[in-house]
């Protein structure tokens, strides 16, 4: 597949390589200093050289880091300043506007997308640049899918199905993306999964609520590109295969419309049937959501009554789990830390022979379990490790190791032949 035809298809989200773009604004002489609008977040980038364009800034004065992504259709840099990396992407300046507000927007819904944290505007020149925070422990499509199995399997599928949860949490939010495709999104593991990140807001609008055309056509765009991005990975790799990335692709559409059948079914119930509310509730908080209103009323003329949930944000085991413990984890992350939170209790309650109070629980594995087991990872694992993803790497590692023993081998045990290994994590090993 020509290049050429990929940037087009599937261009590259902010997060691309210094210089590597095409399409880059013209530049212009220095001018008198910009509209800036900077975030708390980002204050320190107050004195960095705004006035000039993009292109211009020296790399001896300031310093920019190369990141292994692909070609963007805009000259993108990547900035580290105090141990922050920000991706400043040069555009014109009503995209960069535009783009700017989508993705404020999609934070302030709690949706997944990266952080903006700035705005320059030089209206004489007619260009922006837009700043986001570098999305911490995510790693671009191509880089994940080169390091681990390009081929039907596991990890695809994580993959594959992190872009149907993406697109479904963004049309429930009223977001058209226009431009969904892998070159778009940055991914990170979560637990025994992943979660994908709008990275690119270009072409994307806010609505009330998205038409079942609007999400169809965002719907085609997502299927067509994700083909075309497997079909150029698969022949780096020289495995060109048209049909086998075809048939992936549309499998995200049947993964899409599967997840928002689950969402917004509305059962009949018999009258007094709260078991079945309970049970609708309980497998939707599985999938991660909350669900913060019940409406029940008359289907048609019989006796039967049509049950609707409203949905929220699916943050429904993190949220849980901060509760609990403290701590901050992406949602499968916390399903995972939930689920070990219990198996640790009911031994305890089997092994000291009394109840123990939630309260009393979350404590002792914390200070038991938990932080002693963050404290022996973190002397093996790379500088920079997601942590929480680690542990539940250690997790995952005890699974198997029980799986192939047929019994539990225990923590410890687990623990030691994970270290041994040097805290493996699959997308940066190799």
């Amino acid at each position: 597949m020509a290049e050429d035809d990929d940037s087009r298809r599937d261009p590259a989200p902010p997060h691309a390589t210094p210089h590597a773009t095409p399409h880059a604004p013209p530049r212009a002489t220095p001018s008198a200093f910009p509209r800036l609008r900077l975030r708390t977040a980002a204050d320190e980038l107050f004195d960095l050289p705004w006035e000039v364009p993009l292109a211009d800034w020296p790399d001896e004065e300031h310093r920019f880091r190369t990141l292994p992504v692909g070609p963007s259709r805009h000259l993108v840099r990547f900035l580290d300043v105090n141990e922050v990396t920000f991706a400043l992407k040069e555009e014109p300046l009503g995209v960069a506007r535009r783009e700017f507000e989508v993705l404020r927007h999609l934070e302030d819904e709690g949706l997944p997308a990266v952080s903006a944290v700035g705005l320059a505007e030089a209206p004489e020149s007619d260009t922006g640049i837009l700043i986001t925070q570098y999305l911490a422990h995510s790693l671009q499509y191509r880089r994940l899918l080169m390091r681990v199995p390009l081929e039907p399997g596991a990890y695809r599928d994580r993959l594959l199905d992190a872009m149907a949860w993406l697109l479904v949490d963004l049309h429930r939010g009223g977001v058209y993306w226009g431009d969904c495709s892998l070159a778009n999104t940055l991914f990170r593991r979560d637990g025994d999964r992943m979660q994908a990140y709008l990275v690119d807001a270009e072409t994307s609008e806010v609505h009330p609520s998205l038409s079942d055309g609007q999400r169809a056509y965002d719907l085609e765009i997502l299927v067509e590109n994700v083909a075309f991005g497997l079909a150029d990975l698969a022949e780096l790799h020289g495995r060109f295969d048209p049909d086998e990335a075809i048939a992936a692709a549309e499998s995200v559409r049947s993964r899409y419309e599967a997840l928002w059948e689950k969402l917004h079914e509305t059962p009949e119930l018999q009258p007094g049937d709260r078991q079945a509310v309970r049970k609708r509730i309980r497998k939707l908080n599985e999938l991660g959501f909350s669900v913060d209103e019940i409406n029940v009323r008359p289907a048609g003329d019989g006796d039967l009554l049509r049950l609707q949930l409203a949905v929220t944000t699916r943050r429904f085991h993190a949220r849980e789990l901060e509760k609990r413990t403290g701590i901050k984890a992406l949602e499968n992350q916390a399903r995972l830390l939930l689920n070990d939170l219990s198996e640790y209790g009911a031994w305890l309650c089997w092994y000291e022979k009394r109840s123990i109070d939630q309260e009393a629980l979350a404590y002792r594995w914390l200070r038991e379990v938990y932080e002693p087991s963050l404290t022996r990872i973190a002397t093996v694992a790379e500088s920079g490790r997601d942590l929480v993803q680690a542990y539940c790497d250690l997790l995952e590692h005890k699974w198997l190791l029980s799986e192939r023993a047929g019994h539990d081998v225990g923590m410890e045990a687990a623990m030691s032949a994970y270290l041994a290994l040097g805290a493996p994590a699959p997308e940066v090993a190799g």
